[in-house]
């Protein structure tokens, strides 16, 4: 059996899945330390479920630490940012654009030397090693612990940076690198700043991943655990511990894929709605769709994968002022704000009570409220998500709508967007479901030349990469498939460069208790 478990900023939530049953499912208060909230959200699982930890063969964990470290600048380490890009990159200066909050947090330490390749993985400048062997030098003399490398092109062609690590390394043994290559895509100045953003995390990564580890040893769960990204997969705890970035916004991730597998749809919109926000994504055979342009992240650009996600100021704790919701909210102290609940602040979960849509609290105390008002708030709520939905959709045409979350109990009747809406059973905990059932991954992003092939061999090449680079993370080879194949034409570019992006996903293997008993006697 696997657990799941989504820390989130109010509540971690956890579930006990068999297959694709689920068991038992709790929530329980995120702590600051936070493996108490998981240890308490376990312990409440196992003892609802009646089960003990034998029966756990993998615990996967989804977590919105790194992303909220981020965007508030907490515990953010300096990074020495080395570019491999001069001549030609010398006009626009590592961590451009920056907020200065967080250019304070990451230090002053940038340099570009020279070094990158075209798009075709050929080096139209060479490394220079020799300015390399200084910045090692001036790296361990500022006392540096992390280092972010990235090169023009070098999700195509590596070796520029993994040459420049192994120069700074000489130097710096201890020092935590993060290469370009192994997280963004092509696009230099948004990669850098994706490497950067994971160099700064380097070392709370890695006191996070322990503490849920210490957590697990708690409890006596000493079993294979990963941890969520955000692009529906999982990876395992000591590479996210090197790679905290592919975990940024892997909470929404989460909820949708929970979503498409409590519903049994595939294809259809997903609307999370919590305390503050409602998230709203697609989802494409079972995944959620990608965004297709620059995300940005505390106001910083980057372009590894994320999801499409739209956030509307809208939840269970959102205030209601007049004919406007939003986007103010209560957010965890519903239980003591509320109308219902004793407070003295109108918000959305006092509309619905009021409206009979939801027993929650004392509803005597909103018995008082106009009921013209009532009922032009409820038709405002809908409204909101009604435009919502529209913004999502790639057509006018009604779509299947998934609710999930603590305030899918605002929705109380059809919308017109909607062709069907669904509540899943469990929908409370859609986040933790997702994060149990996640699968493993690989993926191919490259500028690849169609002069001369045929179009089938080179995306049957980068499949078959895409497809062994999940067989590697983890994958039960017979069960990957790719999932999602893109082409895009460089326009400006010579050789008919083509780039080619293909996901290739697969269940995780799963080594049982009993056969880690049978390998550990002999």
């Amino acid at each position: 059996m696997k657990i799941g478990v989504d820390v989130g900023g109010t509540n971690t939530d956890a579930v006990l899945t068999d297959g694709k049953k689920v068991i038992a499912g709790v929530k329980a208060p995120t702590t600051e330390d936070v493996s108490g909230g998981i240890v308490q959200a376990l312990q409440d699982l196992l003892r609802k479920a009646e089960v003990g930890t034998e029966i756990i063969d993998t615990v996967v964990i989804g977590t919105t630490h790194f992303t909220n470290a981020f965007v508030q600048g907490k515990g953010l380490g300096e990074v020495a940012v080395v570019r491999l890009g001069a001549p030609s990159t010398l006009s626009l200066p590592p961590l451009c654009g920056w907020p200065e909050r967080l250019t304070r947090c990451i230090g002053d330490y940038r340099i570009i030397v020279g070094g990158g390749h075209d798009f075709d993985g050929r080096p139209y400048a060479p490394l220079d090693e020799r300015a390399l062997r200084t910045v090692a030098k001036e790296i361990r003399d500022r006392g540096l612990r992390a280092a972010a490398i990235s090169s023009v092109f070098s999700p195509v062609n590596k070796s520029f940076e993994e040459r420049a690590a192994e120069i700074l390394r000489d130097e710096n043994p201890d020092l935590q690198i993060t290469l370009s290559n192994a997280i963004g895509r092509i696009g230099l100045l948004e990669r850098e700043n994706a490497a950067v953003m994971n160099a700064s995390l380097a070392e709370m990564s890695r006191h996070v991943v322990q503490s849920f580890r210490n957590a697990l040893d708690r409890l006596g769960i000493r079993v294979p655990f990963y941890i969520s990204q955000n692009d529906g997969t999982i990876l395992d705890a000591d590479r996210v511990a090197q790679f905290p970035v592919l975990t940024f916004a892997s909470g929404p991730t989460n909820s949708m894929r929970g979503a498409a597998l409590l519903s049994g749809l595939a294809d259809s919109i997903v609307v999370d709605i919590g305390g503050t926000t409602s998230d709203i994504g697609v989802i494409a055979n079972g995944y959620p769709r990608e965004s297709a342009v620059a995300v940005d992240i505390g106001g910083v650009r980057t372009n590894f994968r994320m999801p499409d996600i739209l956030s509307l100021g809208l939840g269970g704790g959102s205030l209601v002022v007049g004919n406007v919701i939003g986007p103010r909210s209560v957010g965890h102290r519903l239980h003591q704000d509320a109308l219902v609940f004793g407070g003295s602040t109108l918000t959305t979960t006092d509309i619905a009570v009021a409206a009979g849509q939801v027993e929650i609290g004392d509803r005597d105390r909103v018995r008082h409220l106009d009921k013209q008002m009532v009922a032009a708030a409820m038709d405002r709520l809908h409204e909101m998500l009604d435009e919502a939905i529209d913004r999502m959709k790639t057509s006018a045409a009604p779509v299947p709508v998934v609710l999930v979350g603590g305030g899918a109990v605002l929705v109380s009747r059809s919308l017109r967007s909607a062709s069907e809406i669904v509540i899943p059973e469990h929908a409370g905990v859609a986040n933790a479901m997702g994060a149990a059932l996640a699968q493993v991954g690989g993926e191919v992003d490259h500028v690849m030349s169609y002069r001369g092939r045929k179009r089938d061999d080179v995306l049957a090449e980068a499949s078959a990469l895409a497809r062994q680079r999940a067989i590697d993370a983890g994958a039960v080879p017979d069960t990957v498939a790719i999932v999602d194949i893109e082409e895009l034409p460089l326009a400006y570019v010579p050789g008919e460069a083509v780039r080619v992006r293909v996901k290739a996903v697969g269940d995780l293997a799963i080594t049982t208790r009993k056969n880690r008993t049978s390998e550990n006697a002999a």
